[in-house]
């Protein structure tokens, strides 16, 4: 997949207030500072789509971007560590699954994993949340430039022996760096397939 536009619609914390569900919506989620508004940004080849920061919870709302006028990519608040008040973090998660469970065009919400980093316990029990709720993921492995290739694979290994801890069978998973590009164009031909319906 090419992508040729990438246009901010609306931010909001109420689902309700979301765009109409008329298009295939795929939502990135991960711990705070994940790397995730550069990875976003890598991937629609945007610069300053999604705000980058060095302090953890910029993301505080629900951004939806149209993509090539055909789908949403959304930009969700990163969970766990962020200086901001309890009840504020709180208050993201309850509007965010409230959005997750609500939006009938989520066809998969990308889970952000620093790559670097062993199994989180966060991360796990978000996971597990959505496999409980029937929410279709991927996971995302960000910052793999920041590790030599037998570290990386040591540290993939790690995440698969603790998924298949309480998994069956493993979601899709996509190895990426904001930095060199790398599962860009894995992750959009596999949102494309999945928006042609040919993803198996």
């Amino acid at each position: 997949m090419q992508i040729k536009s990438a246009k901010f619609v609306i931010s909001n914390t109420d689902p309700a207030k979301c765009p109409k569900s008329d298009r295939p919506e795929y939502a990135f989620i991960g711990r705070s500072n994940v790397g995730k508004s550069s990875l976003i940004n890598m991937l629609t080849q945007h610069k300053k789509l999604a705000k980058t920061s060095s302090q953890p919870g910029k993301t505080q709302l629900i951004n939806h971007f149209v993509i090539n006028n055909e789908w949403y990519l959304v930009d969700l608040p990163g969970y766990g560590y962020a200086k901001v008040m309890r009840n504020q973090r709180n208050k993201w998660m309850g509007f965010i699954r409230e959005y997750m469970l609500s939006r009938k065009n989520l066809y998969c919400v990308m889970v952000l994993i620093d790559v670097r980093l062993e199994p989180q316990e966060l991360d796990m029990d978000f996971m597990n949340w959505l496999g409980v709720s029937g929410i279709p993921f991927a996971m995302v492995f960000t910052k793999a430039d920041k590790l030599g290739k037998t570290q990386l694979d040591k540290n993939l290994a790690a995440y698969r022996r603790e998924m298949l801890k309480s998994w069956e069978e493993l979601p899709p998973q996509f190895v990426t760096s904001a930095t060199s590009e790398a599962g860009k164009d894995e992750i959009l031909d596999f949102i494309q397939q999945i928006n042609e319906g040919n993803y198996q």
